[in-house]
């Protein structure tokens, strides 16, 4: 479990803090999306946690060691995968692999087998002994994602793997995320692919201008955005526009209403005014994406 409490990040000559005061949870078992535009914090957040860089104040506990403080144990306990390669291009797969997996403790048999094996499961069989250079993006994003495996870490730090992907690769990451999930790992996936998260986040968590905004679980991703009630009334009068205000939102054009932000269920106001001797011939419910949700979100953030 990775928890985030308090997190403050300030960096020398900017007025602004890059992280504020940010509280984050991410729970053995689940992958948790992080949302945000470019220079939100996200990616400050992801390697403050890893312990590449030092909070300004607050904490990070990764299974309940501090990764500052208690940095050894804490770090044995995760990996990150930044969004750009951060390997040597001319260095050959196994090879580099094998070179990590010493900083572990493993001696060099037990190691080449560990490694190799892990290369087969992320795909990249046969490719062990190219160079670096020589992977495609999405090679790359796979050898990053065997790096990170070596020591079997319980919490996976994921920054922005998706960009540049092909859909072969979206789908290979998803599926990867989805069975470290269910391996017990705690996931914490920053994207803008924010389809993908709504696909198999359990939770997502919005952050701008350093400052986090809103988490919602996996039953409101379902309903994510501003719904609305979409009506075709083939008798529309006045009458029916003053009462549709009273539940919502209105706005009409010709024979069709949306309500957006309803108060009741549409069911019920389909039963109204059918009550009032209204001619409903359509009524259902509209809503809008995750993307269009956090674009609201941070309008009303600004």
């Amino acid at each position: 479990m990775l928890l985030v409490e308090g997190l403050t990040k300030r960096f020398p000559g900017r007025p602004q803090a890059a992280v504020d005061s940010v509280d984050l949870e991410v729970r053995d078992g689940e992958i948790l999306g992080l949302v945000g535009l470019n220079g939100a914090g996200k990616t400050t957040t992801i390697r403050i946690a890893a312990g590449l860089a030092l909070p300004t104040s607050g904490r990070v506990l990764v299974d309940g060691w501090d990764i500052v403080d208690e940095k050894q144990r804490a770090s044995e306990r995760i990996a990150w995968v930044p969004e750009l390669f951060p390997f040597d291009s001319a260095a050959r797969a196994l090879p580099l692999m094998v070179y990590f997996a010493g900083f572990h403790g493993m001696r060099r048999a037990e190691a080449r087998a560990h490694c190799a094996e892990l290369l087969v499961r992320l795909g990249l069989e046969g490719e062990e002994h190219r160079h670096l250079r020589d992977y495609s993006q999405g090679m790359k994003k796979r050898f990053s994602l065997a790096c990170a495996m070596i020591s079997d870490p319980t919490n996976l730090l994921l920054d922005e793997i998706l960009n540049g992907l092909d859909p072969e690769g979206i789908a290979f990451v998803r599926n990867w995320a989805l069975g470290s999930r269910r391996s017990g790992k705690a996931v914490l996936l920053s994207s803008h692919q924010l389809a993908e998260l709504e696909a198999i986040a359990d939770r997502v968590a919005f952050v701008h201008k350093g400052r986090m905004l809103k988490t919602i679980d996996r039953a409101e991703l379902a309903k994510a955005g501003t719904s609305s009630i979409r009506l075709v009334i083939r008798n529309l009068d006045a009458a029916a526009l003053e009462y549709l205000k009273t539940v919502g939102d209105a706005q009409w054009n010709e024979t069709t209403v949306w309500v957006s932000r309803p108060t009741v269920e549409s069911h019920v106001v389909n039963a109204e005014l059918v009550r009032r001797g209204y001619e409903v011939t359509e009524c259902r419910i509209e809503s809008t994406s995750l993307e269009a949700y956090f674009l609201e979100l941070i309008g009303t953030a600004r």
